[in-house]
């Protein structure tokens, strides 16, 4: 049988007995610490939630782990790790179960470490997180970082972020109300949070701005092939790998902040992504590499934050080349569709202030982001 792969806790406290599997009372630790992970648990809910995340950690590497190894790991009974393993899989997660061999995932995890994430931002960017939050199953960031605005928990100072990662997401929101498929610890799901002192005129082309920035960060990891949809998509080959959702709330002319929703397609299995009613792809079918997200995430949120500050220096013209570059509908007959209603013409490109220019029967329009959805029909260089 395979060895264990993960030490075992230390310095954990036992507690009075508290779940009761048929006749054996199995007692359990209300404090326990895994690879630099500490939990402190105050209600049986509690401590099941955290046993579940230290064995999705343990399984995490795609090996097999006895039922008895994870139970000395982790100093519960097998019957609690058997329990547990029922939660897994209600998280959407597959395990295998072999007799003489144990129990592991259907395909190994990247899973989110705050601690790498924060270590390899530059001393710049750094200096302008003032948190960082990595959740475990949430209904999505931009909701949590919301809630956290809105009861004053956590409001970032002017010029700072707050960060906010989830390995899932039970309601993940897309533009225009549509649900983003978020299984668990197998893609990117981030919200990035900046107050700003001047109101919604400091955002004006913003969505622009941080596609390009995500685009730079896919670069770095490597990805080829890059296009930009307007206003805010990220395609590899025509297929959808990035969304980006953008909210706000406060005064629109003073004091508000920000919301930089983002989320990236890195390993997806096509039997949770059969939903998705547009074409997808993913990092790892693009680079055949299971990319680490801790990467992904670090060098996003690097690309956004220093985007951001050439916004606020040099105004959205700093990126305007590199985007039209990018473009992928630019020459394209296409059709816009908002509020029930459609115009066709061909994409000409984005103006200074990042709103779209489609010539039509009448000229030249130009139409700015919202509830604006552009699907392409074909190319005309005319």
């Amino acid at each position: 049988m395979k060895e264990a792969t993960t030490s075992k806790p230390q310095n954990l406290s036992i507690n009075s007995p508290c779940f009761d599997h048929g006749n054996e009372r199995t007692k359990i630790r209300k404090e326990f610490s895994l690879s630099g992970f500490f939990y402190s648990c105050t209600t049986d809910a509690d401590y099941m939630t955290s046993l579940v995340q230290l064995l999705i950690k343990i399984l995490a590497d795609g090996q097999f782990h006895s039922g008895t190894e994870l139970g000395e790991s982790l100093q519960v009974s097998r019957a609690a790790v058997w329990k547990s393993i029922g939660k897994i899989e209600d998280l959407g997660l597959k395990v295998h179960a072999v007799r003489g061999k144990g129990y592991r995932l259907e395909q190994p995890l990247s899973l989110l470490d705050r601690q790498k994430i924060k270590s390899a931002l530059d001393a710049q960017v750094s200096a302008q997180i003032q948190e960082i939050h990595v959740l475990d199953s949430i209904d999505s960031t931009n909701a949590y970082a919301m809630r956290q605005l809105q009861e004053g928990k956590s409001v970032p100072v002017t010029s700072h972020y707050s960060i906010y990662l989830a390995e899932q997401q039970t309601s993940g929101k897309g533009r225009r109300g549509r649900t983003w498929v978020s299984p668990y610890g197998e893609n990117i799901y981030l919200t990035l949070v900046k107050q700003f002192e001047t109101g919604i005129g400091a955002t004006e082309g913003l969505s622009l701005v941080v596609g390009v920035a995500v685009a730079r960060a896919l670069a770095d990891l490597g990805i080829q092939g890059l296009g930009l949809k307007w206003p805010n998509d990220v395609l590899h080959n025509r297929k959808k790998l990035c969304g980006i959702l953008l909210e706000m709330t406060g005064d629109v002319s003073g004091l508000c902040q920000l919301l930089i929703g983002v989320g990236i397609n890195t390993c997806c299995r096509d039997e949770v992504m059969q939903e998705v009613d547009q074409p997808w792809t993913d990092l790892y079918k693009i680079s055949d590499k299971r990319l680490d997200r801790n990467d992904i995430a670090s060098a996003t949120v690097s690309h956004i934050v220093r985007a951001l500050d050439d916004l606020a220096d040099h105004g959205l013209a700093i990126i305007m080349n590199e985007w039209k570059a990018l473009d992928v509908m630019e020459g394209h007959t296409v059709e816009l569709r908002s509020s029930g209603d459609s115009i066709k013409g061909v994409a000409r490109g984005v103006s200074d202030t990042g709103a779209l220019l489609l010539e039509t029967e009448v000229g030249v329009q130009s139409f700015m982001g919202g509830e604006v959805s552009l699907r392409s029909i074909g190319r005309n260089d005319s």
